[in-house]
């Protein structure tokens, strides 16, 4: 198997940010369950081959299971995500996040087929993604690839000091029409309201 090509920007001006170019395979496997025989996951990322070509291609076929490999896929850091990468490098498991749909109509095979849409290391796309309720599945990023992120957020991140705190009293409470207030500006408003009904 090949190694992962980490690419900086430098003399090859074709190059703007960071990148390595990756392979998604995702795997159709059988299930026992009677309204669905099969499911859908995301099965690797390997490092992108000139030969795998531009186009999806059936890696495998069998009674129980299928691999399709989706080729071009380029991750690249961006220093303005640098805390997004900061927050998967310091997990205990760094990974890729890949999003993927499934195919409104069979295009790739006969019945439709799971297509990633995306691929990132960034902590904070995978959790919009998520919140935006798509399909978002992870797998553990190899040595040379959280080595080559943790250098760039070396270079990159710049972790903030924590702010205080605002003590939850302060906090308005959902559906509170008013605002908090101290004693005394309550006590001031009491007066006012009183004084208009006199």
């Amino acid at each position: 198997m090949s190694e992962f090509v980490l690419q900086l920007p430098g003399a090859d001006t074709a190059i703007r940010r960071p990148c390595v170019a990756v392979a998604v395979v995702m795997r159709r496997e059988r299930i026992d369950n009677r309204w669905q025989p099969w499911r859908w996951s995301l099965a690797d990322i390997v490092p992108h081959e000139e030969s795998f070509g531009a186009q999806p291609r059936l890696l495998l076929k069998d009674d129980q299971e299928e691999r399709w490999l989706h080729p071009g896929f380029k991750v690249e850091l961006f220093t303005d995500d640098a805390e997004g990468y900061y927050l998967n490098v310091t997990t205990t498991q760094p990974c890729f996040w890949v999003v993927w749909r499934m195919e409104e109509e069979a295009a790739l095979a006969d019945e439709p087929v799971a297509v990633p849409q995306t691929v990132t290391l960034s902590y904070h796309d995978a959790g919009r993604w998520l919140e935006a309720q798509e399909t978002v599945e992870q797998v553990a990023a190899p040595r040379d690839v959280v080595e080559w992120m943790q250098a760039f957020v070396d270079a990159h991140y710049v972790l903030e000091a924590k702010r205080r705190q605002r003590p939850q009293s302060f906090k308005p409470q959902q559906g509170d029409r008013v605002f908090r207030t101290g004693r005394r500006a309550q006590a001031a408003l009491h007066a006012v309201f009183l004084d208009e009904f006199e």
